[in-house]
């Protein structure tokens, strides 16, 4: 496939493409410590009627809906969050749906949410010319021992530069990652429906291959009109139960 020459639409005036997509949402929760001066018996039933809430909205969906959950600890490894939520539907509305089944469990009255970032999945206009480079439109969630995410935003020079100069850069990102085999990649798009560009996700097993491929990335031209990719969260699968228990 060439390069798109025409990435703003303006010459071909391609028509909006509607096909459904999966949306993903990255929420993030915070425990408030009075929750652990609470009776233990009392702790127990509030994290109980938190699991079947949160485990309810997979459940309770019909199979088109698309509904998937993936649930990550990131106590002991980042001071701000202690859990966060992976979503992903057909219908960014679910998510809507999600949260109002955990805003009415006790819990909800001992969280909060510092971060939740919303994005959707497209097919990218760089990685067609690639073989192998990964250019599914479906996200495969959870399949490493850890997730690694953060927002992601271009430069605005980036989007002034030539169609050629920009496939050129991310051929050279794509092939400089390609000897990271243990690392996944998922690219997903926020522009028009949260405040950053992009959400970038890492299925891994090991987290000192994503290490040395931030690192090695870091020497590629493209890196040189990154704006923002901060905050980064190094998040540890882990069933729900499990990450209530540690809770407290």
């Amino acid at each position: 496939m060439m390069v798109d020459l025409d990435p703003s639409g303006q010459v071909t005036q391609r028509e909006p493409d509607r096909a459904n997509r999966q949306f993903l949402n990255y929420a993030f929760y915070k425990l408030d410590p009075a929750f652990r001066r609470l009776p233990r018996d009392e702790q127990a039933e509030i994290k109980a009627e938190f699991l079947a809430a949160a485990a309810g909205w997979v459940t309770d969906a019909p199979q088109e809906k698309g509904i998937i959950q993936r649930t990550y600890s990131l106590m002991g490894v980042r001071a701000d969050v202690d859990f966060m939520l992976w979503r992903i539907a057909f219908d960014v509305r679910e998510f809507a749906d999600a949260q109002a089944r955990l805003n009415r469990t006790r819990l909800m009255g001992y969280l909060t949410q510092p971060y939740n970032y919303v994005s959707m999945q497209k097919r990218s206009q760089y990685v067609n010319r690639v073989e192998g480079s990964g250019h599914g439109l479906e996200v495969l969630p959870g399949q490493g021992q850890f997730l690694f995410i953060y927002p992601f935003i271009k430069t605005r020079p980036w989007y002034k530069l030539t169609p050629h100069s920009r496939q050129g850069m991310m051929d050279e990102h794509i092939y400089a990652s390609a000897p990271f085999k243990g690392v996944r990649i998922n690219t997903s798009y926020s522009y028009g429906i949260d405040d950053q560009e992009f959400v970038v996700s890492f299925d891994s097993d090991t987290p000192q291959e994503f290490v040395d491929l931030v690192h090695r990335l870091r020497y590629t031209e493209a890196s040189s009109y990154t704006l923002r990719d901060v905050p980064m969260f190094t998040c540890i699968k882990k069933e729900l139960g499990e990450i209530l228990g540690e809770l407290s």
